[in-house]
């Protein structure tokens, strides 16, 4: 008897076996099968809409929470496709008995996200229900379009690729945060407002852009490198990973290139675009650690230079390394 498991949900192989398999086959339509971050779904109008569900443990971490969460990783999803956030819906799942003061705290954080922004919430629903013990947040983000950063066919063999911060912060951030290891890193997670960091940019010269969110950056490349005929070579000496990032990720056996982000982008651009948009990038507060890591090419595979001076493939994540993380 087949059964659902937490890879379904890990952005991985298994959640790619799902949604062909089970959902596209019975919901498919034009606009649907494209699988991009934000759909499209009126040129005319240059509708962007897009929509997440947030479930972590704990809520509250090292940087952030679920309401910050639920805000950004939906405003995210539209800044990537090449939108503008504009308006978003708000639901809410409580446990039955759950503390007032942390759903405030949630709200209050939510609310922070949706100021920052500048976008307005235009609808929503509250649930209480039994067996959860912390919130589940639905949102559903509309964004206007400026131009579309998910178009395969922009991405050419030389192009540079960009990660717009350090990676693997979140996933440690929040499985320090249970303290089922004993100790405590001090690791924040990345969770942050994207566009803020590459509304700058100059969208005409971005042959594409996603955020390495579940899966992380190796489940983002591989992805697009199946759409595709080119693929991504990597330096290892150039992905930014902070040192105790990295140390943690060794420790336990982790790899910091499938882990989760929620503050990351993978943007491609033109090799002559690829030093201006780095500075420009560099000059946000949360864009101070990205780094050119890379470039596309005739090879339809992701390859890593490792810091040693060998390659490696990089594949994409099968199984859920850490499960609750978004």
């Amino acid at each position: 008897m087949k059964i659902i498991t937490k890879a379904i949900g890990s952005g991985g192989l298994g959640t790619n076996k799902f949604i062909n398999e089970e959902i596209l086959k019975r919901f498919g339509n034009n606009i649907l099968n494209s699988l991009r971050d934000a759909s499209i779904i009126n040129s005319n109008n240059k509708l962007v809409v897009s929509t997440d569900s947030f479930t972590i443990y704990p809520e509250f971490f090292p940087g952030s929470d679920i309401g910050k969460l639920a805000i950004y990783g939906t405003c995210n999803d539209i800044t990537v496709s090449g939108g503008v956030p504009k308006y978003i819906t708000f639901s809410v799942v409580l446990p039955d008995g759950y503390k007032w003061e942390k759903m405030e705290k949630i709200l209050d954080s939510a609310k922070c996200a949706i100021d920052e922004l500048g976008v307005k919430v235009v609808t929503g629903d509250t649930k209480v229900i039994d067996g959860v013990n912390a919130p589940i947040i639905n949102t559903t983000g509309l964004g206007e379009l400026r131009d579309d950063l998910n178009d395969y066919t922009r991405i050419k063999v030389g192009d540079k690729i960009i990660f717009t911060s350090d990676i693997a912060r979140h996933s440690v951030a929040v499985l320090l945060a249970r303290g089922e290891l004993g100790f405590d890193g001090g690791i924040i997670s990345d969770c942050c407002n994207l566009y803020e960091v590459i509304k700058d940019l100059d969208y005409k010269r971005i042959s594409f852009c996603r955020d390495a969110t579940r899966g992380g950056v190796a489940a983002v490349l591989n992805e697009i490198t199946s759409k595709i005929d080119f693929g991504f070579y990597l330096d290892e000496n150039k992905i930014p990973i902070k040192e105790d990032v990295k140390y943690f990720c060794e420790m336990v056996g982790m790899d910091p290139l499938q882990m989760a982000n929620e503050g990351v982008a993978v943007i491609i651009v033109d090799a002559k675009y690829a030093d201006e948009a780095l500075k420009i990038i560099k000059e946000k507060d949360n864009g101070k650690n990205a780094s050119i890591v890379g470039e596309v090419v005739n090879e339809k595979k992701v390859l890593l230079k490792t810091s040693i001076g060998g390659e490696r493939v990089i594949d994409i994540p099968s199984g859920e390394l850490l499960p609750r993380i978004c």
